[in-house]
């Protein structure tokens, strides 16, 4: 299924530009679809009142000189335009994307090969058989007209997305038609999964549109709500304010186009008086002016205030004044159809929370983990219930689980920053992009894709098929080989880092001679793979809570997400080390933390002795060496070397020598109890070299 994966951004803090456009190029077509709102017979006419090429050229031109670059091209059916390749090439040559949304029933060769240009293809599916389809359309032949169709495009290369509209007719097939879906193509979606009214007002076809609605709790199964974010947030206003369109003019970066030169803010905006006539003025007087005075214009009066305006399922609500004026004529009168869909929302939502989301929290971090399907009491490996927590935290990272691969085009990610099998990564504006890739060249499938926002907090984890999540005991939560590649960038903006090391929080009763607070203090024990980490921890298993065998976390204590500025080393408090559960041959692990005493660099010998790192230099190459990296790593360095320059500097450093008898274990116990102190060659500013560590390219 097409899950439609876009760059994580946010549209509040761009510049009010018209960026993206959309146009009906006409509401004429040739099917006469039980639910459509718009339609006109393909013969009406409204033809001779359609905006000519030379009027749709010079409109895009004044717009995409104020921006645009992305058209939204629909109708009607567009493809009756008689010039409609000439005006299809004509904007898209010139943008970025387009997105077209069509009847497929009248594609040819020649159109197939037209829309091999890179852009998103909405063909429309009624029904998985003809006799459902042709019902829906009232059209004989229109089934087997749109499987035509989709045999040119995929003759010509052009790749495509099968749409459905589920509705009371059709719903029964609404399995079959996934099914038809995937046969046609890797990409599919639901459009609306719930039906306007007319924009005529014709009592008959609201009827008919009315009679096709779906029930409320399958309208919210087709179309659920966001469940990634926190809270949905939703514009509150004033006290009496019953400007309906206000916020959403304020925040909009797009426009639409009517096929009569009519452009106002919204495609269901039906009134002439909220449209600026495109034929009269120019595009920039409609987008600088005109749009910006509806603000005030629209209001829902005392109606809107009583009703929707002060409703408690406002958040749970998909309604807009849109919506009341194509069901009522006025913009402030709520629809009873959606107050039914929003109670049913809000009860998506409990059992959203109760079964298909997680909570855990590392080294301060809260990680909210989604899933479209529900997590048992055997989803996730035993070692994650010490890190559960019941909700969300100061500072949460959301990561949601998809189980159908998104259409990927390459060419739009941006630029690749990684490639070693298995992951690609792209970057492009505000998104990192992760793609799951074969060592095989000649395997060109995607077996994963992960969509990361700017700073990590919130990621889109796609897999093909949700056959390994049901099959339970995972030993990461994002799904990906390790969470660390999440976690290490999430540490870098925290002043913090991963490390190859073994933890353990030594307490008061672990020695007569501690007189420590409560919490105890913490030891890193650091070293790659074989220095004996996991020896250590079974040395003193005994004596003190361990917190990871093979992986921990470094982290200044009082420094939240983004404080301290690059290149700082004191920031505020002291080191804290925090267990994880990426543990190794020892399956012990716990999300304690505590104060960081002291760092012991492991090396077996003979020997059962803590001698003292006085060269911070030699303490920072040997830190660097086990830092963990994620695979993306601009920006990162830099960060995490100020991170590791002050670990070294601030933190007692030791080589312990060691072997398995267990004597080194009461030194280990007394420095934890002492106070630690080791004199420091004077500062040296030191650089990331290869002699230091290998960053490779």
């Amino acid at each position: 299924m097409t899950a439609g994966f876009v760059e994580q951004g946010r549209t509040d803090v761009l510049p009010r530009l018209p960026l993206q456009g959309s146009i009906d190029f006409t509401y004429r077509c040739n099917n006469n679809c039980r639910h459509c709102w718009v339609r006109l017979p393909a013969t009406a006419g409204e033809q001779e009142q359609e905006l000519s090429f030379e009027e749709i050229r010079r409109i895009a031109d004044e717009a995409q000189a104020m921006g645009c670059r992305e058209w939204a091209i629909s109708g009607g059916e567009p493809m009756l335009r008689p010039d409609f390749m000439e005006l299809f090439d004509y904007l898209t040559r010139r943008a970025r994307g387009y997105t077209i949304n069509t009847n497929g029933t009248l594609i040819t060769p020649e159109i197939a090969r037209l829309l091999t240009c890179k852009g998103s293809k909405l063909v429309a599916l009624y029904g998985a058989t003809a006799e459902v389809h042709d019902h829906i359309t009232r059209t004989p032949g229109s089934f087997d007209a749109v499987m035509r169709g989709f045999r040119y495009l995929r003759e010509a290369g052009a790749g495509f997305t099968v749409q459905f509209i589920p509705m009371r007719d059709n719903y029964h097939q609404y399995d079959d038609m996934v099914k038809l879906a995937k046969s046609i193509s890797p990409h599919y979606r639901v459009g609306a999964a719930w039906l306007y009214l007319s924009a005529c007002g014709s009592a008959q076809r609201n009827a008919e549109i009315s009679r096709q609605r779906l029930e409320p709790n399958q309208v919210v199964a087709l179309d659920q709500p966001d469940m990634a974010e926190a809270e949905v947030k939703v514009e509150v206003k004033a006290e009496g304010d019953d400007r309906v369109f206000a916020g959403c003019i304020a925040n909009r970066r797009d426009f639409h186009v009517d096929p009569y030169g009519g452009m106002t803010f919204c495609s269901f905006i039906r009134d002439p008086a909220l449209r600026f006539d495109l034929r009269k003025g120019t595009f920039r007087t409609a987008w600088e002016e005109f749009i910006p005075g509806l603000a005030d214009k629209v209001r829902g009066g005392r109606e809107y205030l009583e009703n929707c305006g002060s409703c408690e399922l406002r958040r749970d609500c998909r309604w807009c004044g849109v919506y009341g004026c194509l069901e009522h004529g006025r913009y402030g009168a709520k629809v009873e159809y959606l107050c039914d869909a929003a109670r049913e929302n809000r009860r998506f939502k409990e059992r959203w929370r109760q079964d298909h989301r997680r909570y855990f929290e590392i080294a301060g971090i809260t990680l909210q983990v989604e899933s479209d399907v529900p997590f048992t009491d055997q989803t996730l490996h035993a070692k994650f219930r010490a890190f559960r927590k019941d909700g969300p935290g100061s500072d949460t990272v959301v990561v949601r689980h998809h189980f159908a691969l998104p259409e990927v085009r390459t060419e739009e990610l941006g630029r690749q920053v990684y490639r070693k099998p298995p992951w690609a990564v792209f970057h492009k504006a505000r998104s990192w992009v992760y793609l799951g890739i074969s060592p095989d060249p000649d395997d060109h499938e995607l077996h994963r894709v992960v969509v990361f926002n700017h700073d990590y907090s919130r990621g889109e984890v796609y897999h093909p098929s949700d056959a390994v999540f049901r099959q339970g005991n995972l030993q990461s939560l994002t799904l990906m080989p390790t969470d660390q590649i999440l976690l290490a960038q999430l540490l870098a903006d925290r002043r913090g880092c991963l490390l190859h090391s073994a933890g353990a929080v030594v307490s008061a009763s672990s020695s007569a001679k501690l007189k420590q607070p409560a919490e105890g203090v913490g030891l890193l024990f650091v070293g790659h793979s074989e220095a004996g980490k996991s020896t250590t921890v079974k040395l003193l298993q005994d004596r003190a809570e361990i917190l990871c065998d093979d992986r921990n976390i470094v982290r200044k204590e009082g420094t939240g997400k983004g404080e301290g500025r690059e290149g700082e080393s004191d920031g505020q408090g002291r080191f804290r080390v925090y267990g994880t559960w990426s543990h190794g041959e020892v399956p012990l692990v716990s999300a304690s933390s505590a104060p960081l005493r002291a760092i012991l660099f492991l090396k077996q010998s003979p020997d059962n002795r803590l001698v003292p790192v006085t060269d911070r230099r030699e303490a920072l190459k040997r830190l660097l060496a086990c830092v963990i990296r994620p695979l993306e790593t601009a920006g990162w360095w830099q960060k995490t070397l100020s991170v590791v320059e002050a670990l070294a500097r601030e933190v007692p450093c030791y080589i312990m020598e060691f072997d398995k008898s267990g004597r080194i274990v009461e030194q280990i116990l007394g420095l934890a109890g002492g106070e630690a102190k080791v004199k420091v060659k004077a500062k040296v500013k030191v650089k990331v070299t290869d002699d230091i560590f290998p960053v490779s390219t």
